[in-house]
């Protein structure tokens, strides 16, 4: 059975999900984000099936997330490295991370710490925050149509995701609350 594909839909999260939206996929780059390369190196971390690894490295190749280097080594042996797309991952990656973390192992139970290499300090979280720096939360925001969205005019006001709760009464409201 095929997964479905958003090509069709105008949300970047729904484009994300279309070039990065398999478990394997995200692995990958969370491995490659750590300092692997090489094939052997992400089939032996992962425990993934060759020719699924094959396909995942072939797709992060052709999306431009990852280049595929030959190596002056005997044999057919490439390297794998991240593209400047690829790299701006580990934010989302991370925040994934940190949300495995706090939500599904607890603090007393977190697999592994990481640290800023200068300071040492670990990194605790990623807050969104507005022009001013001040951290944001999902109910300070709402949706207005951006450059691609293909007909300002008739920007749905009653849309799923234009929730009635984020309105700037309900939000003030909310802000009021203990």
């Amino acid at each position: 059975m095929s997964r479905k594909r958003f090509d069709g839909m105008n949300c970047g999260v729904a484009q994300a999900l279309d070039q990065l939206g398999d478990w394997w996929t995200l692995l990958i780059v969370r491995d490659a984000l750590l300092g692997a390369t090489r094939f052997q190196h992400f089939e032996s971390n992962l425990g993934i099936a060759k020719n699924v690894l094959a396909d995942r490295l072939s797709k992060l190749v052709r999306d431009g997330v990852m280049t595929k280097a030959r190596l002056d080594e005997p044999g057919q042996r490439y390297a794998y490295e991240l593209t400047r797309k690829g790299r701006d991952l580990w934010i989302p990656i991370t925040a994934l991370r940190l949300w495995g973390d706090k939500w599904i192992f607890g603090e007393a139970s977190v697999p592994a710490k990481f640290r800023e290499r200068s300071t040492g300090r670990e990194v605790a979280r990623l807050v969104a925050v507005d022009a001013d720096g001040n951290a944001l939360d999902a109910s300070d925001l709402e949706v207005a149509p951006g450059p691609g969205w293909p007909n300002r005019e008739r920007f749905p006001d009653d849309a799923p995701w234009v929730s009635p709760r984020l309105t700037p009464a309900n939000r003030r409201a909310r802000r009021a609350q203990p």
